[in-house]
């Protein structure tokens, strides 16, 4: 976990007919950031992506994906949150969490601006080479960006904010 807060709760959860995994702890602290990092594969250059559902939450309703990680205060991710209907791509670096505009936007937005539905199944994912980096929800290009704070190889993971209940399934990274 990234930041102070009550423990995660990772737990295996069924959804209808599938088995998910369900980040499930409704702790309200609002900088508190948990993370469930997949050891497996280290990759500097690729893709990872997620199906998500965000289920509940009254400060956030956020399902993200995490790559380059080096340890809990120094990764990459990117984010849908259903409460704001936004996608935002963040570094963070020695515990703080900066977002990162998209191209072609000015440099203090805010990622973008799009419908992040509720209580349904979404797909986040990025490709990420180098300093490049392409975020897609649901199939759809959203924007790209650019950063080179962290350039080294590092695993991948999910993230959830605050008391998000958020349901992750289809988990994928592909290395290049």
């Amino acid at each position: 976990m990234t930041h102070a807060g009550g423990a995660p709760q990772w737990q295996i959860v069924r959804d209808g007919s599938r088995l998910v995994l369900a980040q499930t702890s409704r702790d309200r602290t609002a900088g508190r950031f948990p993370l469930a990092i997949w050891d497996a594969a280290v990759v500097r250059n690729g893709e990872v992506g997620v199906a998500f559902k965000a289920v509940s939450g009254e400060v956030d309703q956020a399902a993200g994906v995490v790559w380059r990680y080096q340890d809990p205060n120094n990764y990459y991710i990117v984010r849908a949150n259903a409460l704001e209907d936004n996608v935002v791509l963040y570094k963070v670096e020695r515990g703080v969490r900066i977002s990162i505009a998209p191209k072609s936007l000015p440099s203090r937005a805010y990622g973008v601006k799009h419908a992040v539905p509720k209580g349904r199944w979404n797909k986040l994912s990025v490709v990420f080479e180098d300093s490049r980096f392409t975020v897609f929800l649901n199939g759809e290009r959203l924007f790209e960006a650019e950063d080179s704070a962290i350039t080294k190889a590092g695993t991948t993971g999910l993230w959830t904010k605050a008391d998000s209940v958020t349901y992750f399934d289809e988990f994928a990274v592909n290395g290049k």
